[in-house]
């Protein structure tokens, strides 16, 4: 019997709470084709360990047993999780994912949902957006220091299960994917052997080599705010970090001319180097404010001409500047939806200026000071940015929570620069909410 239940938009995450067992059901009403239901278990690389750790209808359980896979009936698949025996296990995360074997999208796809079962209570992720792509991830387990958790995330893989299967490290034969009718069994590539020879134990598939460009252009800025943060003496900080863009029409041209993604990319370095789990959160915002889905190093590119391709006559957030109304969603993320007083929050905020609401602004940091959440305000150009530039001024907080820059043109400023200064009040900070009791220990 559960004793609460928690809903979870895309994005948040909530932790399982104390329970040896967690059964996660995916459930869905109807669908264009059968949904082939799978969890990869995956370790701090994002890849499995081996093609044993691929959960699925044709592999219903892990070594060991930790995960096992049963189809309750044609809508409805359970996964049955032993907790406690993932703690000692190599696995850092299991992602639920499902991909339909024939035509159609996950746009078809009505009244799917994800329920997490556990003695702590129930979890539950309604899948409401609907996407184009027939492979979707739905939710993941993670670890966290203070305990396993859940994430929403809500992730769509264009051309089906290869590229959702190649992400975390197996590999699928090319003619299941390119026959979505076919009946034959999902299965991992391996060498073609004589029949008399035992079957070879698959490739880690860690050992994969990893694409150079993707990774590489992270990890090399993930090696700069290692630095920083040694510079800083807060080198094994860890911390949840998300970024805020700008989205009103001023910022038009630092759309089209890529400066937001590249904004991106330096931010999602920091998530990378200093997060648990190596997750970012989005928002962007205007006249109103998105949520947009949280992202890895792994699925960067591009990221924001697909999530929001920039201000327009037909922008769904429209054109004014309205930060009160982002601000008070972040807020509400990491104090009502996700608190943590054991992890601080580093939000790193763009502007192009334009900011007038300046005693809304002033009474959110002062309110929300007692939280362990710091805002690190980033100015675009030469604009007014009214109560930003008066932060070290502004009166009544516990605790001083905000810091703001301001740079003629972010595409000139070194990497090195960016992080120094992106990490210049962030330390002291941190010292103060931990002595204040804000931020425990």
């Amino acid at each position: 019997m559960t004793t609460s239940q928690n809903h979870l938009t895309t994005g948040a995450n909530a932790p399982i709470g104390q329970t040896s067992e967690l059964k996660v059901h995916v459930e869905w009403s109807s669908a264009p084709a059968d949904l082939d239901v799978s969890c990869f278990m995956v370790g701090d690389n994002g890849k499995v360990p081996s093609d044993d750790y691929f959960i699925f209808y044709n592999q219903d359980a892990s070594p060991n047993g930790h995960v096992r896979y049963e189809r309750i009936d044609d809508h409805h698949v359970v996964f049955i999780i032993q907790v406690n025996e993932l703690e000692s296990s190599p696995i850092a995360k299991c992602v639920f994912s499902a991909t339909l074997d024939g035509t159609g999208t996950f746009a078809d796809v009505t009244g799917c949902r994800v329920v997490a079962d556990s003695a702590s209570g129930q979890i539950v992720y309604e899948i409401t957006e609907a996407t184009q792509e027939r492979s979707l991830v739905f939710i993941e387990l993670y670890r966290h220091t203070s305990g396993w958790k859940l994430r929403a995330v809500g992730r769509g893989f264009n051309g089906g299960l290869k590229p959702l299967a190649e992400a975390h490290g197996v590999e699928i034969e090319d003619e299941v994917q390119d026959s979505p009718q076919s009946s034959a069994p999902i299965q991992a590539t391996t060498p073609s052997v004589p029949a008399s020879s035992p079957s070879p134990t698959p490739e880690p598939a860690a050992k994969s080599p990893e694409p150079s460009v993707p990774l590489g252009k992270i990890d090399l800025l993930k090696r700069q705010v290692a630095i920083s943060l040694e510079k800083k003496k807060i080198a094994h900080e860890k911390a949840r970090v998300a970024v805020v863009f700008d989205a009103s029409g001023s910022m038009s041209h630092l759309y089209k001319r890529g400066t937001v993604q590249s904004a991106f990319e330096r931010i999602l370095a920091v998530s990378a180097q200093m997060d648990d789990d190596g997750i970012l959160d989005v928002w962007f915002f205007a006249t109103k404010m998105m949520r947009a889905p949280s992202v890895s190093e792994r699925d960067y590119e591009d990221y924001v001409k697909k999530t929001y391709k920039g201000p327009s006559m037909k922008s769904k957030l429209g054109f004014g500047n309205n930060e009160p109304v982002v601000m008070e969603d972040i807020i509400k993320k990491y104090t009502q939806e996700d608190p943590d007083d054991l992890t601080p929050t580093y939000i790193v905020f763009f502007s192009d200026g334009g900011i007038y609401e300046k005693k809304k602004i002033s009474k959110l940091l002062i309110k929300h000071a007692d939280k362990p959440i710091f805002w690190q305000f980033v100015g675009l150009g030469n604009a007014n940015y009214g109560v930003l530039e008066q932060l070290d001024d502004l009166k009544g907080r516990i605790v001083d929570n905000a810091d703001f820059f301001a740079l003629d043109d972010l595409d000139k400023v070194s990497d090195a620069e960016l992080y120094d200064r992106l990490l210049n009040e962030f330390p002291s900070w941190l010292k103060e909410v931990r002595t204040r009791g804000i931020l425990k220990s």
